[in-house]
């Protein structure tokens, strides 16, 4: 035989195969994730039990719901005897839940503020919408106080154009001493703030008046407050959190010192302490007859508490980068500012973002804590509707609704953080 002739590679592919019965489909899946060993098979058949259980304990409850009833008395006589639930108390005060006892023919004006909410954060969540959008999210702030709270329109213009006055104070003496410049701007919108922006308003009011009827904050509830409440704090603790997570991180002692102070303090001190603090002692450490609006207490002091937590968070990221990405900085020739800008804080934002969004699903949640220093949140007015006449003995329907309510905004920030770990993802396991 001659060896030459024997072929010892394959010269003709064969034709692929279906996969065995045996290795493919839902009765293999089954058997690897839910019948793998005896423990994952007992695992198993207690969890199908707990549901099956669950199911037809709350089917017939839900089966039976009556919507078309203005009291209990009447959804008990609808029923009968039988068990169902009563969803006609959501019906029937659906618009206190959502709105508290903000003024019916206004209902517009918080519909409104909340729809602009969208176009306001879509260029902060989306990159691949144009930057000029953002000029409308700076400018979100004031026009939703306005339409919230009513008032003179010239009110949130004046606020604004403090701003403008500490820019021109910036370009004044920003050539000749950047720390003078710095703290010209700041007097001149403190300045500007507390001695011309009510005179101001005033003013251009009686020039060209331009209002809304004004509504007190205790005629604001229900999700209402907790979404002012929740998104201002959401939006003012990252910033201010990023700070303090480089002040802790700081060479310098006394920023050190100050940052890892404020930090401990506020994570050493329960919320609903805080929120006392704001509505009952903050008034004796102002001047006398200083009209400080609560909910303002409230979003200072919530943005305070969530910021601390955010310092913790980020200062994870920090720490989670290597060395080297701090010397490659130093390396490009750039200054503290431009390096975290450019390089630190983008990776570690990106490494912090669960953290970031388990924050913020915190925060929103921890709005409804103010019901113990008066306001109307989701969960105290539950509590008023209960006490009514019609709906006294009420109970499942209500918190279900304002559970699943909670949920869906939960739930939607978890999934836009998914999102944003994919998109920012630049490994490809």
């Amino acid at each position: 035989m001659n060896v030459h002739s024997v072929s010892w590679v394959r010269e003709n592919m064969l034709t692929p195969s279906a996969r065995p019965h045996s290795q493919g489909g839902m009765l293999q899946w089954a058997r690897k994730n839910l019948f793998n060993g005896w423990t994952s098979t007992l695992l198993t058949l207690a969890s199908a039990a707990a549901v099956i259980w669950f199911v037809l304990a709350v089917a017939p409850w839900l089966r039976n719901s009556i919507w078309e009833a203005n009291s209990l008395a009447e959804c008990r006589q609808i029923l009968n005897g039988a068990s169902g639930a009563c969803w006609g108390v959501i019906r029937d005060r659906w618009t206190q839940l959502l709105f508290g006892f903000y003024p019916p023919q206004s209902y517009w004006r918080p519909v409104t503020a909340l729809i602009l909410l969208i176009p306001a954060l879509a260029p902060a969540l989306f990159t691949a919408l144009p930057r000029r959008m953002l000029w409308f999210s700076l400018l979100y702030p004031g026009l939703v106080y306005w339409l919230i709270w009513g008032g003179s329109l010239w009110f949130p213009v004046t606020f604004y154009l403090a701003f403008a006055a500490g820019a021109a104070a910036i370009a004044f003496f920003g050539r000749k001493n950047a720390a003078l410049a710095t703290t010209a701007a700041i007097l001149t919108t403190v300045l500007w703030w507390a001695y011309l922006a009510g005179p101001l308003s005033a003013l251009l009011e009686n020039a060209a008046p331009l209002s809304l009827e004004s509504v007190a904050s205790r005629q604001i509830g229900g999700f209402l407050l907790s979404i002012i409440i929740g998104v201002t704090g959401i939006a003012m603790s990252l910033p201010l959190g990023i700070l303090l997570a480089l002040g802790r991180r700081s060479d310098m002692p006394l920023i050190h010192i100050l940052s890892v102070v404020f930090i401990e303090f506020i994570r050493g001190v329960p919320l609903i302490t805080l929120l006392f603090t704001a509505s009952l002692l903050l008034n004796y450490f102002l001047p006398p007859g200083t009209n400080f609006d609560l909910i303002l207490r409230v979003v200072i002091m919530v943005t305070l508490f969530a910021s601390a937590y955010m310092a913790e968070v980020i200062r994870g990221g920090l720490a989670a980068l290597p060395r080297g990405q701090y010397e490659a900085a130093e390396a490009l020739g750039l200054d503290y500012w431009k390096a975290q800008r450019l390089v630190i804080l983008p990776q570690a934002l990106k490494i912090s973002i669960p953290g970031i969004v388990n924050s913020f699903i915190g925060l929103f949640k921890d709005t409804t804590l103010v019901m113990f220093i008066g306001l109307l949140d989701p969960i105290a007015l539950a509590a008023a509707i209960r006490a009514n006449t019609n709906w006294q003995g009420i109970y499942w329907e209500l918190y279900i609704f304002i559970g699943a309510t909670f949920f869906v905004f939960c739930f939607g920030m978890s999934r836009y953080s998914m999102y944003l770990e994919r998109r920012l993802k630049t490994d490809h396991r």
